[in-house]
């Protein structure tokens, strides 16, 4: 079946060692791994991924729990939602497909599963391009009124279920919109029949119950994980895009709070807000034609 958002793509469902997970491929060349955040799938990727593929083998997935990919339940502790799991899914994914050794993007949640399996696959990837985050402990760890204001729902979704699961599903609609259109700073953004596709997926209850199971991970099991390799760093280069707009850019010092966690970091600020590869395909080619050659 060939993928509607991104162009010349083959929409496929891959074994993840157990788990389905959805994934769009297309191109040919080096192998190149794309992770969305929340609350997208991989069509956020419809401006940027045709033009990687004239160069790279190009996959983009649908994490655990997001688009058509399955939707397991939590488990003890979140740990089904844990990143460590969602990497190695992506990891999965990739070996499946015939690629042992890859670059990966991730813009939002997807940039923290891209870090995560960076630590735990160290053999796997060459290249990490993160989008707009900052490392999830470095985040928490320096919550203030301003970062909790801005970005509510890290505080909203780790709720004890079902209490975020039911609000939100009194209107799906109203709160996936609301949440979007605060976070891009481009009009138009995200286009029609892309805000269609996120509401299709959205108004799915096993969507939005793995989406807070995501984030109750990311604010228990996640920062264990991250505490337990507190001395570890990437060692593979690592590009930090972030929107200049966004809330990112202006709470932190987005590549410091990198070179704590890696040993080789370049990156910079693009004029956007938040989803980058959606607002300023253009300048995000541009930058990771630079990282990738």
């Amino acid at each position: 079946m060939m993928d509607p958002f991104l162009a010349g793509f083959e929409l496929r469902d891959v074994d993840a060692d157990g788990i389905r997970i959805r994934a769009a491929i297309g191109g040919s060349g080096p192998p190149l791994l794309l992770l969305h955040g929340h609350p997208q799938t991989h069509a956020t990727w419809h401006a940027v991924a045709p033009r990687l593929a004239e160069r790279f083998s190009v996959v983009a997935m649908d994490l655990r729990g997001y688009g058509d990919s399955e939707k397991p339940g939590g488990g003890e502790g979140h740990a089904h939602y844990a990143k460590r799991a969602m990497a190695a899914d992506a990891v999965a994914v990739m070996r499946r497909l015939g690629h042992g050794r890859f670059a990966v993007i991730g813009h939002d949640r997807g940039g923290r599963v891209a870090h995560r399996m960076a630590l735990d696959h160290p053999g796997a990837v060459t290249r990490l391009a993160v989008f707009d985050i900052a490392p999830t402990a470095t985040m928490y760890a320096h919550t203030d009124k301003a970062f909790a204001t801005a970005y509510f729902w890290w505080f909203f979704l780790i709720q004890p279920e079902p209490l975020p699961e039911r609000l939100i599903g009194a209107d799906p609609e109203f709160f996936l919109r609301t949440h979007l259109e605060g976070q891009s700073k481009t009009p138009g953004v995200p286009r029609p029949e892309l805000f269609a596709e996120y509401l299709r997926v959205y108004s799915d209850p096993a969507t939005r119950h793995a989406i807070c199971e995501d984030y109750r991970a990311a604010a228990t099991i996640d920062l264990e994980h991250d505490a337990a390799d507190a001395d570890r760093r990437v060692e593979v280069p690592l590009l930090a895009l972030w929107g200049a707009k966004g809330t990112v850019g202006r709470t932190y010092d987005v590549l410091a709070t990198w070179r704590e966690k890696a040993t080789d970091v370049r990156g910079h600020a693009i004029a956007c807000g938040h989803t980058l590869q959606e607002e300023r395909p253009d300048l995000v080619l541009a930058a990771l034609g630079d990282f990738l050659r």
